[in-house]
């Protein structure tokens, strides 16, 4: 097992790709922290997956909440070897149409809450003379889309912190890493593309030119690639931004592709 008694704290774990991350940490080995803002979703996922589970619940927008998440996975389990910045909200929104309190809420969660829960978790990592951080960014950070501005302002600021603390901390045993994923099918992707008007068949006829291999990434897929940077496999590497997508992201211009 890769994970063999690993503490992982993962945030938004009851869903999509955070939920997929805490099934196959516990399948190799880990006691998982779940969180999310659901109870019910909590609870019935840490009672699926065992005894090595337990779940906390908290809105990110609460800046007093990510230091409670901290305290509470160190209460429960006794350490925290790992913390997963997974959970995030996706706003729509271009410049003329983005109004402060979007604004405001996007960055609260998916980087100042980030930002806040490595900030609690770093006295336990030094005490316990080092950690892993693994942030979950986003493909859309390096430019996004017009009507997802301050979700990918807020990717970008993900990826520039992950690589200042890397590089701040890599001397104490603290590594801190990043996927930033690319277009994947899970849950909420599924129904928010049905409200934007796309069929129920939608996900088996995306374009070659979004999903090469033919079908779009899996909770799964993501996972995996998490259990490595937290793994004693990369003990390491630090600062990494790892893009996981199916196609090369610099120079890349599919407007010139063949029909």
């Amino acid at each position: 097992m890769r994970l063999k008694d690993k503490v992982i704290l993962v945030t938004g774990s009851t869903t999509g790709i955070g939920e997929g991350m805490a099934r196959t940490f516990s399948a190799e080995g880990a006691h998982v922290m779940i969180h999310g803002t659901r109870q019910k979703n909590a609870r019935d996922l840490a009672a699926e997956m065992g005894p090595q589970a337990s779940f906390v619940i908290g809105s990110l927008e609460d800046p007093q909440v990510p230091a409670q998440l901290i305290a509470e996975t160190i209460a429960r389990f006794g350490r925290l070897d790992g913390l997963v910045n997974n959970a995030a909200t996706m706003t729509r929104g271009a410049l003329e149409d983005t109004d402060p309190a979007t604004f405001d809420r996007t960055l609260a969660i998916n980087l100042k809450a980030p930002f806040l829960l490595i900030q609690s978790a770093l006295p336990h990592f030094r005490k316990q003379g080092g950690g892993r951080v693994l942030n979950i960014g986003s493909i859309n950070g390096y430019c996004g889309e017009a009507n997802q501005l301050a979700y990918s302002m807020s990717k970008g600021g993900l990826t520039t912190m992950t690589r200042n603390l890397a590089d701040a901390h890599g001397r104490e045993g603290i590594r801190v890493n990043q996927l930033n994923v690319g277009w994947t099918l899970t849950p909420n992707e599924f129904e928010l593309k049905k409200k934007e008007g796309l069929p129920d068949d939608w996900p088996s006829k995306v374009s070659r030119t979004y999903a090469p291999s033919g079908r779009l990434l899996s909770p799964a897929d993501v996972a995996w690639a998490a259990v490595y940077f937290l793994s004693e496999e990369a003990p390491l590497i630090n600062g990494a931004i790892l893009d996981l997508e199916q196609y090369p992201l610099i120079g890349r211009n599919p407007a010139k592709e063949s029909p």
